[in-house]
């Protein structure tokens, strides 16, 4: 049975988590990132990948698991940023 700090662990996890979902949606619908920083993703994505590993390091499978769906949306955000460099 978990007890409150465990519960108050899984949902801090699901909101990071899932805190970049709805942009990366609008990011991949609109193709449009002429406000994102590119710079700014790719510090956070740096960051978050950091984040996994030490979550594997400590073999804790919440930090892995809600650090790689992070890391899925911010990668999502940074390539179409990226791309949108390119194109200019």
């Amino acid at each position: 049975m978990m007890n409150g700090f465990e519960i108050i662990g899984y949902l801090a996890g699901v909101f990071t988590a899932f805190c970049f979902l709805p942009q990366s949606i609008k990011t991949l619908k609109t193709r449009r990132t002429e406000d994102i920083s590119a710079l700014s993703y790719a510090v956070y994505t740096l960051g978050i990948a950091g984040w996994v590993v030490y979550g594997w390091y400590l073999h804790s499978v919440q930090m892995v698991v809600f650090n790689l769906i992070s890391l899925v949306f911010a990668v999502s955000i940074l390539a179409v940023t990226l791309y949108n460099l390119r194109k200019k």
